[in-house]
Parts: structure tokens; C-alpha cells; sequence
């Protein structure tokens, strides 16, 4: 972009922005007068009903035996079972989970060893990319933003398939199992595409052994020399289990149920899960864990001294610290509050990884944290629950110790929550032929039209959008 062009376009924002705001600002005691319920969630956080699901089942509530109901250790549930068993299960065995649980997740049932080679043969068949789409595709425009260039790939993916329109289960399967096969490599590779173009370090293209575990894939794809520990890959299989499935309600995969029920294809229905998932307040959170942690190194003395942190995170929730927005990133959840199972999963893991790459101390940092950030958060606001660490408080510790590019974080996420998203796709398409359309509360005033040559300037400039309160360029928001 050119100079001028840029100049022109930043005049033409701060003339007309004031307006834009004003024009689209809604009272929010509106919202509670017609019973809206914003993020389609009650006052007490509780999410609206909006479907029904057999794909996977988040608890974090009972009801006692006067019928009140009160938080409780948060359970998730695949299928009918436990993550904690589940885990255990293919932990026990030495196993990899991702491909089992993959399977569970996509038709509903454990499967036996035949039925798993099988599954994992189909994977390996799937992972491949079209003649030249590496140079083609992933080595041209490369980003920095590598859930974008995921999301590029897979709607460029579209046009090498003949029957990108047919949504019969059969084809929707043959879709998704493909995409999930070669989203690792989709990622990975955008990933060596930007480092290379973009920061002048060496470029090079690791194809997936065939014998190989997903995870074992993506550290050997991801590194120059191709190699791991077998305590690395066992980590990051764990996370991509635990990451795989949450529920219909999550904002990608709710994505995902909308957009199917339009019609649309597999490659735009998880083309806009991706977009989903890359938000900050959604697939991107493990990132500001980072920042921030990171942030509280540089300011605090002493890591070790537990008040020296507890002050810190005061000045974090009163937005005194880090990006002051008043947020402990990795506390809390829009569903659980005394506990979030998959961080307990994780946990263990991650102790387990620290020791191994002599990260203990920061180990025991991430700890503390965990342990007297709720009580920091009690203190300072008013909250109507519980507050717990959250998977993604680990998460990004773990991926920097893998030694795993941030640019990388959140497309990991994908690599494992497309599982998800298949099944709610083919879930969705199964059992229900209706568009999702909520219905929205018009507050438009009519009006009456004027001509052109009738028309007085902005209604509103920038003084009386100061007056409204309206945030103008360089307000804080």
C-alpha cells in the first residue's frame, strides 16, 4: 500500500468513526428490559439452550436435594467417558491417544486394535497435499498469521475436490478425515513458509513418516533435524486430547453448526471454525498466558516470593499491569469454576516435561499462580463464581517448552479441535434440516427520507461524540 493511500484512509477513518460508533451504540440496560441474554449467556454465565448433542458433555454444576444447584469439580466427558479414564487408558498402555480418541469422538465408540490400525491407515493415506500445492499454495503470500494461511489452505483445498458440494455423510466423512489428516501439515509448513520469507532463516520441508503418531508428525515436521523425546510427544498428544472436544456451545464449533446448517461445504464450514478459534478470547488465550508471564518476569523481583506475585497479579486485575485490561489470562471459564478437568489432566504432564527441560522453577511459578490467583481475584472483584485455572493457563508453557513458535499455538488448538468440529458438522447434518437463525430485537426508529440536496451534514461531530462518551482514536476503550 502506498503512502498516500494510507493517508487517505486513516482521514477518511477518524472523519467518519465517531459516527460509526454513535450510530451503533445500544444501551445496555436494553438488554436486560427485553431479556437478552448477551454472549447467548444468563446473568450467572449459564449458556442458552440452543441444541442437543451426544458428541461430548461438560459438567460443572449438581443439583442438591432441595433443588439448588452448585458448582462442582468440573468433569468432561467424550462420548460417555470420563477424559480422566480415557487418558488413563492409552497412558497405561503406552499409547498415543490422538488417533483413538479421534475415532471415539467421530463415531461413538471405542475401537478395537483392528478397527484402530484400520483408522490409522486411512489417516496415513490422507496425509497428503496435491501435486505442487506446498510451492503453490503454502510458499506463496506467507503470513505471520498462520490460523489465516490454515484457513487459505483449506478453502484452496477445496478446488482439487470434485465433489466439494455433496453433503452426504459418506463425502462429509471422506472431508473431514482428510482435512484432519493434513491440517499438521497445513500449519506447520505455512509456519517454515513465513520463517523463511518473512525472517530469513533457513526453509525446509520434513514430509510425515508413515509410521509415526500425529504428534511424533508435528515435532518431527516442525524441527530441523527432525527429532524429539519420547516425553515431548506424549505431552503433546496429551494436549491435543484434551484439546479435541468441548462441547457444542464453544464458539468455533457452535461456528461450525451454523454455517452447516446454511448447507454450506465441509472446507467454508471449517474455513469459519478457524476463523472462530483464532480469537483472542477463544484458540488465542494461551499466547497472553505467555505475554503476560513474561510480563511479570520483567517486573517482579523476585519469582520465588509469593507476595512480591500476589502484588503483581493485584495490579494485573486493577489494569495497573500488562495490556491493563484487568485479566489474570488462563483464570476462570465461561463454564467451569471450582475446577477445569483437562487442566488437572495436563498438570501432571507438564511437571513431568519441566523436569525434563529443567523448567521446574517456572513450573513452580505457573503453580503459585494457580493457587493464589483466585483468592487475588476474590478479593479484588465481584464475582458470581468460582474462579480456576483453565487448560490454556498450561498449555502455552508446555508448547514453549516444546519449543514450538507462538505463530504456532492456536493452529495446534485447530490441529486437535477439528476433531470436534467434524463431529458436530456430521451431528448437525444427521439430525437436524433447519437454518439456525435467533431472532434479534429491532430498536430502529423510522424515519423520513430526505433527497440528496436536502441533506444537512454529519448529524454528529466530534464534540458531541465526546459528550455521548463515545471513544474517539487514542481513548482507552
Amino acid at each position: 500500500m502506498s503512502q498516500e493511500y494510507d493517508k487517505m484512509m486513516r482521514q477518511f477513518a477518524d472523519k467518519y468513526r465517531h459516527v460509526c460508533v454513535a450510530n451503533n451504540s445500544i444501551d445496555a440496560k436494553l438488554f436486560e428490559q427485553y431479556g437478552v441474554k448477551r454472549g447467548l449467556r444468563d446473568k450467572n454465565g449459564k449458556g442458552v439452550l440452543s441444541g442437543i448433542t451426544n458428541i461430548s458433555l461438560i459438567k460443572a454444576t449438581e443439583e442438591t436435594e432441595d433443588g439448588h444447584i452448585i458448582p462442582c469439580d468440573g468433569q468432561l466427558y467424550y462420548r460417555g467417558y470420563n477424559i480422566y479414564d480415557l487418558t488413563a487408558g492409552f497412558r497405561e498402555d503406552k499409547r498415543y491417544g490422538f488417533e483413538e480418541i479421534a475415532f471415539l469422538l467421530l463415531f461413538g465408540e471405542l475401537p478395537n486394535k483392528q478397527e484402530l490400525q484400520e483408522f490409522q491407515q486411512v489417516l496415513v493415506k490422507n496425509r497428503r497435499l496435491p501435486t505442487n500445492f506446498v510451492r503453490d499454495v503454502i510458499m506463496k503470500a506467507p503470513s505471520q498469521d498462520i490460523m489465516n494461511s490454515l484457513t487459505k489452505s483449506v478453502l484452496t483445498l477445496s478446488s482439487y475436490d470434485d465433489n466439494v458440494t455433496d453433503n452426504s455423510i459418506d463425502n462429509v466423512m471422506r472431508q473431514c478425515l482428510m482435512l484432519i489428516s493434513v491440517f499438521p501439515m497445513l500449519a506447520v509448513y505455512g509456519y517454515h513458509a513465513y520463517n523463511h520469507y518473512e525472517c530469513d532463516e533457513s526453509f525446509y520441508i520434513h514430509r510425515p513418516d508413515d509410521n509415526l503418531s500425529a504428534a511424533e508428525n508435528i515435532l518431527r515436521m516442525l524441527r530441523p533435524n527432525k527429532e524429539y523425546t519420547e516425553t515431548e510427544a506424549r505431552v503433546l498428544d496429551m494436549a491435543l486430547v484434551l484439546h479435541m472436544e468441548h462441547g457444542g456451545g464453544n464458539n468455533s464449533t457452535f461456528t461450525t453448526r451454523v454455517v452447516t446448517s446454511a448447507g454450506s461445504d465441509t472446507y467454508s464450514v471449517i474455513a469459519a471454525a478457524l476463523s472462530s478459534l483464532k480469537g483472542p478470547k477463544h484458540g488465542g488465550a494461551n499466547i497472553k498466558v505467555v505475554q503476560m508471564m513474561q510480563d511479570l518476569k520483567e517486573h517482579v523481583d523476585d519469582v520465588t516470593d509469593e507476595e512480591q506475585v500476589r502484588a503483581y497479579l493485584r495490579k494485573l486485575v486493577r489494569k495497573e499491569a500488562f495490556d491493563r485490561r484487568g485479566l489474570i489470562y488462563g483464570m476462570g471459564h465461561a463454564v467451569y469454576s471450582i475446577s477445569d478437568p483437562r487442566a488437572r489432566a495436563f498438570k501432571q504432564f507438564v511437571e513431568l516435561l519441566a523436569e525434563e527441560k529443567n523448567h521446574k522453577q517456572e513450573f513452580e511459578l505457573y503453580s503459585m499462580i494457580e493457587r493464589i490467583a483466585p483468592e487475588v481475584i476474590g478479593e479484588e472483584c465481584a464475582i458470581y463464581k468460582g474462579v480456576s485455572a483453565n487448560v490454556d493457563f498450561y498449555s502455552g508453557f508446555v508448547y514453549s517448552m516444546l519449543g514450538i513458535p507462538q505463530e504456532l499455538f492456536t493452529p495446534i488448538f485447530a490441529m486437535a479441535r477439528i476433531v470436534g468440529w467434524s463431529a458436530h458438522r456430521m451431528e448437525e447434518l444427521i439430525n437436524v434440516d433447519k437454518i439456525i437463525r435467533p431472532a434479534y430485537k429491532s430498536i430502529m426508529v423510522p424515519k423520513v427520507y430526505e433527497s440528496l440536496k436536502d441533506r444537512s451534514t454529519l448529524k454528529i461531530d466530534s464534540r458531541q461524540a465526546k459528550e455521548l462518551r463515545i471513544p474517539m482514536k487514542g481513548d482507552s476503550c
